[in-house]
C-alpha cells in the first residue's frame, strides 16, 4: 500500500532541498521525522510536513485500525525543478541586476503493510512474538554464525593456548590496619 504527498513551489533551490533528502531517503517514518527534527537546515521544515501528509494519506486511505503509523517507511523521495522567478536588483549609476529565484517540487511517497497482510518475519522485525513453527533450529544456528555474534569453541579455544599468559609478582599493600596495630 503507497500513498503520496506533493509540495510544490517550495521558494527555495532544489539542491538545497536534495542536501537534506539524502538524509531521509530509505528510511521509516519515524526516523526520518527524528533526522528532520535536529537538523539545522531550512529545508527540514517542508519536508517534514510533507512526510506528515503523506503518512496522513496513507492512514486515511488504509484506515488506523489496519494500519499504524509505525509501518510506514518513505519508498521513494524526489525533488524535483520547479520554475525560476525572475528579479532584479537596482545598482550604482541606474544599472539593474537581474537573477532568478528557483522554486522546486517535492513527491514523498510511503508505503507500509497492513497488519493482516504481515507475514511472520515481518511480524518478528516489528517487533510482535513470532509463531514457534518459523524456522528449523539448524538455521537459526548457521545464520548466528555467520554473522559473527556466537564464535565456535574451537576457536575460542586455539586463540586462548596461543595468547601467553603473563606473570605478575603479587604486591604486598600495607592497609592501615596493619599499621594502626604495629604503633
Amino acid at each position: 500500500m503507497q500513498a503520496t504527498a506533493r509540495l510544490r513551489y517550495v521558494m527555495m533551490s532544489p539542491r538545497k532541498l536534495r542536501r537534506v533528502v539524502s538524509l531521509i531517503r530509505g528510511k521509516s517514518v519515524d526516523e526520518a521525522l527524528t533526522i528532520l527534527k535536529y537538523t539545522h537546515k531550512a529545508a527540514a521544515g517542508p519536508l517534514a510536513k510533507t512526510i506528515q501528509s503523506a503518512t496522513a494519506n496513507a492512514l486515511a486511505i488504509e484506515g488506523t485500525s489496519r494500519l499504524k503509523a509505525e509501518d510506514l517507511s518513505i519508498a521513494k523521495i524526489c525533488v524535483d525543478e520547479g520554475p525560476r522567478a525572475k528579479r532584479v536588483r537596482f545598482r550604482a549609476m541606474g544599472r539593474v541586476y537581474r537573477y532568478k529565484k528557483p522554486f522546486a517540487h517535492v513527491t514523498v511517497v510511503v508505503e507500509g503493510v497492513p497488519h493482516e497482510q504481515m507475514g511472520s518475519k515481518k511480524r518478528a522485525a516489528a517487533g510482535e512474538k513470532p509463531e514457534k513453527a518459523e524456522a528449523a533450529p539448524g538455521i537459526v544456528k548457521k545464520i548466528v554464525r555467520r554473522r559473527g555474534t556466537k564464535a565456535a569453541p574451537e576457536k575460542k579455544a586455539r586463540a586462548v593456548k596461543k595468547t601467553p599468559a603473563k606473570k605478575t609478582a603479587p604486591v604486598e599493600t600495607e592497609t592501615p590496619e596493619t599499621s594502626e596495630t604495629k604503633e
